[in-house]
């Protein structure tokens, strides 16, 4: 007996047996199990989600000799015959490959006749939207009122192209992508069917592979089935599918962590002697960053990863700051649009690393700049976040003493102790517009600029309370009172301040020379709102 392939020997055979798309299945349920069903129906979805299966399965159900339900019984002569394709009244079109307006009107012209075996004549049309606009004028008339005993099933992954006329008769049902989760738990059912030894790790990277794909995930894993010669590890799934091995990904990050350009660059040289696809190797890095960010921000959420270790996870959450991580992170987005523009993908990729281990969120960056011997910033911050956030992620070392919170909160420390707290976001802004008017115990009042009352509220200063508690050691209260008069908030000291900063940059502009000498020889004028800080003469020397 000829090898039948994993997609079509796993081809569900039931709506039960269906991966996802349950926004389908119970709209066709219930469509079957009351009798009332359409006409026309459109399936539409990327490839590989199950818009064919869907689709054979609802002729299944239409056609099944004990009754029309959702259950088709699976063991009758018209349940068998359409699971091997072969019953005579469900006619399967391929759109692509008939796109003549002689090739429709020709299936039209048997719409007429009643069934010779079913209860329904089902027409499947494939790829619809490859039709010409001949054929669908013809198709228009018969799919808005076709005879009693006749069902068309249409099915697209490029809806767009189809015709409005067309989407108006028709039901349509779009099947989404599925989830790396789902389809890795159908590939382990799967290879434990096949009775295939597997590592999970391996499976985890099919199933990412696949975006979103059931099928393409199960023509991979036949692919690694060859690759490997029945073994299905990580270290072979990772040379069939050219994605890097993990251990390269936690050095690379390690080396950020530290800010040692050369590990950087050595772990790269390193790498490139498998040749990999810099692309992968990118998805890769921004994949770990995105795990390292949820240990660090939601440890709580933190799912059990079958292609990280947690302790490297725990380890580098705790070296790096959260910020840092989130740049690191859109660097890497970023380099993944740049690679098909560099020199070569290793220089693109060397460059992507060498952006992270420049920049940092507050500006300042590891350049060469720096005296003689003096430490590189970029490790000296590592250093010292991981002495503050080592301790609550993992138990390698003793901790370090937390610095001793503000004890004159006034106006002039307020923007100090917003930094202390770490506030953040909204949290963040809405502080940055009071200014402390009493601190007593655990009593601390503010006054709020009356321009930025309507960011007041409940949540925002639940969180406040929360942040502040846990900045000083124990339970606080807060007391918000709008103020009628302008207030000298920080927020407010810092827009006049770059008001003052543009108005100097804008005089200096016009008292460049060149700018006054285009101005009389040409008539120039000058774009005021063009302006900014730093593109004076002066401020650039």
């Amino acid at each position: 007996m000829s090898y039948v392939v994993l997609a079509r020997k796993w081809r569900p055979k039931k709506f039960a047996e269906m991966v996802g798309q349950e926004h389908v299945l119970r709209a066709l349920g219930h469509a079957l199990d009351s009798g009332k069903v359409h006409h026309a129906f459109l399936f539409t979805g990327t490839r590989g989600v199950g818009k064919t299966t869907v689709a054979r399965i609802l002729a299944k159900s239409l056609n099944c000799e004990v009754g029309v339900s959702a259950n088709p019984c699976g063991i009758c002569a018209a349940c068998r015959e359409i699971d091997e394709g072969r019953f005579v009244d469900l006619i399967e079109v391929d759109a692509a490959s008939r796109t003549k307006v002689d090739d429709t009107r020709e299936m039209l012209d048997n719409v007429q006749y009643a069934p010779t075996r079913g209860r329904y004549k089902v027409y499947l049309i494939d790829e619809v939207h490859m039709l010409s606009n001949h054929s669908f004028n013809a198709l228009l008339k018969t799919l808005e009122e076709p005879p009693p005993h006749v069902k068309f099933l249409l099915a697209t992954t490029d809806p767009q192209k189809l015709p409005a006329t067309v989407l108006s008769r028709c039901l349509q049902f779009s099947l989404k992508r599925l989830s790396a989760g789902l389809i890795g738990e159908r590939l382990k059912f799967i290879v434990g069917a096949e009775q295939l030894e597997h590592e999970p790790a391996a499976l985890a990277l099919l199933a990412r592979a696949a975006e979103g794909s059931l099928r393409d995930a199960l023509s991979l894993l036949d692919q690694l089935i060859a690759f490997g010669g029945g073994s299905l590890n990580e270290a072979n799934a990772r040379a069939m599918l050219g994605t890097i091995d993990r251990g390269h990904v936690v050095r690379i990050v390690a080396a950020l962590a530290s800010g040692d350009g050369s590990a950087l660059l050595a772990e790269v040289a390193e790498l490139d002697r498998d040749a990999p696809d810099y692309d992968r190797a990118l998805v890769e890095l921004a994949t770990f960053l995105q795990r390292i960010a949820i240990v660090q921000i939601v440890p709580d959420a933190a799912p059990q990863d079958e292609e990280f270790d947690g302790a490297d996870l725990v380890r580098l959450a705790g070296a790096l700051r959260p910020e840092d991580v989130q740049l690191y992170y859109q660097i890497a987005l970023g380099g993944r649009r740049d690679l098909a523009m560099a020199p070569e993908p290793r220089l693109g990729f060397e460059m992507t690393l060498l952006r992270m281990l420049a920049f940092r969120p507050d500006g300042e960056s590891s350049g060469a700049a720096a005296e003689p011997g003096a430490r590189p910033a970029t490790a000296q911050r590592a250093v010292e976040a991981a002495a503050v956030a080592m301790p609550r992620a993992a138990s390698v070392a003793a901790p370090s003493p937390a610095p001793m919170p503000i004890a004159k909160v006034d106006a002039g420390s307020w923007p100090a102790l917003v930094e202390a707290a770490q506030l953040s976001g909204m949290v963040r802004q809405f502080a940055l517009n009071c200014v402390p008017a009493a601190f007593e115990g655990n009593l601390l009042s503010l006054r709020l600029d009356a321009a930025a009352a309507d960011r007041r509220t409940k949540q925002i200063e639940d969180k406040l309370t929360q942040a502040l508690s846990k900045y000083f050691g124990r339970e606080m209260r807060i007391l918000i009172e709008t103020s009628d008069a302008s207030l000298a908030t920080p927020a407010r000291q810092r827009a006049v301040a770059e008001q003052d900063r543009a108005a100097h940059a804008l005089a200096a502009f016009q008292e460049d020379a060149s700018v006054k000498g285009l101005r009389e020889r040409f008539g120039a004028e000058i774009d005021v709102a063009s302006v900014r800080p730093g593109t004076a003469r002066e401020e650039l020397s």
